[in-house]
């Protein structure tokens, strides 16, 4: 793995003046994004109503429609860019990204597989469709338990645990693929969505679920962080510091397969913001490890919050995923840093 370059925090401020500002950005996009739709309701009555105020109108809107849609961003794009902070400072690598794991596309074929299961003979589930996300997330848990599986005794090397990660992938998109084909075209357009990203039809209870999941998960990922400046060291110098830096991978790498399986399995394959939102953070404040976490997780919340938005207002009335409009800016930039680096390496 090429070592990634860390760039100093902007200059005047410093990681606690960015991590502030950021924060504040966080907030503003939170509410407007309450706020728009159908019906414009401004961002002090947005903040009355979620104090407790406003009148029942006002409280049925911001309560019942648009706060879980909001809170699901929020949460799903702060998860998967925490996971893709992680990964990142554990390979030491800036193009790794929780998508390299095989979790994301472990999670659309376990979607897929529901659908074929638990369809009649006149195509329609015989099951709710609330037990989807339960399926995303075993698919999700069984791809990344292949490549542990697959890496062996080396599951501890980060080149091979990826190496493995983007294999399976591979596998699990194929398999995805053709399960749309051969089934019925109401399946091929639900996961099509699915796998887009869309957070419009996210209810109170299973944004109750993805805390639930996500919150112990991030909680021991923190913890676990505290050790990421020494995994910049090699295995002789993390011993001498009394990190077992192999075990200490494995534990990353699992940490953020979590993280990315509880947010995918409810918002749907949200691409690239476990790219972006901790390559941003990096050039905003530096090696700063909390810093960098919080910077993190409040852009990957500002990413999908802003794709949602932008497309409400782009295609309105209607429901575009927001997982298109993080594709579309990811993609290119994936690019450039792939170039980037084969030019510094060239």
């Amino acid at each position: 793995m090429t070592d990634m370059t860390y760039r100093p925090a902007r200059a005047g401020i410093g990681p606690i003046g960015v991590t502030t500002l950021v924060a504040a950005i966080f907030v503003l996009l939170f509410l407007a994004g309450i706020g728009f739709g159908s019906t414009w309701i401004p961002l002090e009555h947005v903040a009355h109503v979620l104090f407790g105020g406003g009148d029942k109108t006002e409280r049925l809107v911001v309560l019942q429609l648009r706060l879980p849609r909001v809170a699901a961003a929020a949460i799903a794009g702060g998860a998967i860019a925490f996971a893709g902070y992680l990964l990142q400072r554990i390979t030491r690598n800036e193009l790794a990204s929780p998508g390299v794991l095989g979790v994301v596309d472990g999670a659309a074929l376990g979607v897929v597989l529901f659908m074929a299961i638990f369809s009649s003979e006149t195509n329609s589930l015989i099951v709710s469709v609330a037990w989807q996300p339960l399926a995303a997330a075993l698919g999700a848990i069984a791809a990344i338990g292949l490549v542990f599986l697959l890496s062996g005794q080396q599951a501890s090397t980060a080149i091979r645990l990826l190496l493995f990660g983007i294999a399976v992938a591979a596998v699990c998109k194929a398999l995805t693929t053709i399960f749309m084909l051969v089934g019925p075209i109401y399946q091929a357009s639900q996961a099509a969505r699915w796998l887009a990203g869309a957070v419009n039809t996210i209810n109170v209870t299973e944004i109750q679920l993805m805390l639930l999941v996500l919150v112990p998960t991030g909680i021991a990922a923190a913890i676990a962080a505290r050790h990421l400046p020494p995994a910049d060291l090699d295995d002789t110098s993390s011993r001498s510091i009394g990190l077992n830096l192999p075990a200490y991978r494995i534990l990353i790498f699992f940490l953020a397969a979590l993280l990315t399986a509880g947010a995918v399995a409810f918002a749907g394959g949200v691409s690239f913001i476990g790219l972006l939102a901790p390559h941003m953070a990096r050039l905003l404040v530096g090696r700063a490890r909390a810093a960098g976490i919080a910077v993190s997780i409040l852009l990957g919340a500002i990413i999908l919050i802003g794709a949602d938005l932008l497309i409400r207002v782009a295609f309105a009335p209607t429901e575009v995923p927001a997982g298109t409009v993080t594709a579309l800016i990811g993609a290119p930039y994936f690019l450039y840093l792939l170039m980037r680096k084969d030019k510094n390496n060239g």
